[in-house]
């Protein structure tokens, strides 16, 4: 059980679930008051299940595909082929995905075909990413930080129709809308930056069987620029939701803000370029995930303001 639950990575999975939970029950709930529709619980249950049982399918044949690479950049760390078979590892990610499908169904039926369809795509894409394009430089990072922010774009599409989302929506609907595309918008740029600074990190295993990521074909200088411009992006739109958050005088928001989330952002810019061996691009890739983590926390003050 030990071995299986570290090739699922589940301390990633129980960050899914406190994702979903808290835009759930620190947002979306608050900012309807109570109001909210008969069968919501069971509704988002299973797509949370729906959500870990993707993510771990994924999670299972990334590390298929990578068990040549994982051997050379983290052989302490390598399961299959060691511990678990990589025949059982394929039955699991088979049944894992159909299982978040199956979820996906219940929860949604015909009403939300499109979720349906898109967790289709999510299953795909992770497979299409492990196996093609985690190879190749930015297509790879992009997959991964676009279905990292569909975690939160799922819970808020599941509470409307497609159209509804967009159009005729009420003040309410809007004001989810806008926390979902910020938070949406942070994972997505966040996990931007981890993916590149992990393709620095896994430079030797990935250049060793011909992968074509970021640092190998731009250069490491190349690609801390890259890196360093989309922190930069980040921390300036982070400056003006503060400023905005501002005048509602949410002071121990703004402070939680500045103190964990932007100036952490401009300690892994300092340190970025300083970097130059492995064990230094490990701790930055684990500082994001920090951030990330930090970042996710701060719903937790919408529970009270809202």
């Amino acid at each position: 059980m030990t071995p299986f639950l570290k090739l699922i990575r589940w301390p990633n999975l129980g960050f899914i679930i406190l994702t979903q939970a808290l835009f759930e029950y620190c947002i979306y709930q608050p900012i309807y008051k109570g109001n909210i529709p008969d069968g919501n619980t069971i509704q988002f249950a299973l797509l949370v299940a729906a959500s870990v049982f993707i993510a771990a399918a994924g999670y299972i044949i990334n590390d298929y595909f990578d068990i040549n690479i994982d051997l050379v950049n983290k052989p302490d760390k390598t399961i299959l082929g060691k511990v678990i078979n990589r025949r059982w590892a394929l039955l699991w990610h088979l049944l894992l995905n159909l299982a978040g499908i199956v979820c996906t169904i219940l929860a949604v039926r015909t009403a939300g075909w499109y979720l349906i369809l898109a967790n289709v795509v999510s299953a795909i894409l992770l497979w299409l990413y492990s196996a093609r394009f985690k190879k190749d430089a930015i297509i790879g990072n992009v997959i991964v930080s676009l279905l990292t922010a569909w975690t939160i774009m799922l819970i808020f599409l599941s509470k409307y129709s497609l159209w509804n989302a967009f159009n005729n929506a009420d003040a309410n609907q809007v004001r989810l809308f806008r926390f979902a595309i910020l938070y949406a918008g942070f994972a997505f740029i966040i996990s931007l930056v981890r993916e590149a600074i992990k393709d620095i990190e896994d430079m030797p295993g990935d250049h060793k069987f011909g992968c074509k990521t970021m640092p190998i074909v731009w250069g490491i200088n190349a690609t801390k620029i890259y890196i360093a411009v989309w922190l930069t992006i980040l921390i300036a739109i982070l400056v003006i939701v503060q400023l905005y958050v501002l005048q509602f005088r949410w002071w121990a928001a703004v402070a939680y803000c500045v103190v964990l989330i932007v100036a952490p952002l401009f300690y892994i810019i300092r340190k970025l370029i300083q970097a130059n061996s492995t064990q230094e691009y490990h701790h930055l890739s684990s500082m994001t995930k920090r951030i990330m983590l930090t970042g996710i926390l701060s719903m937790l003050f919408f529970y009270f303001y809202l």
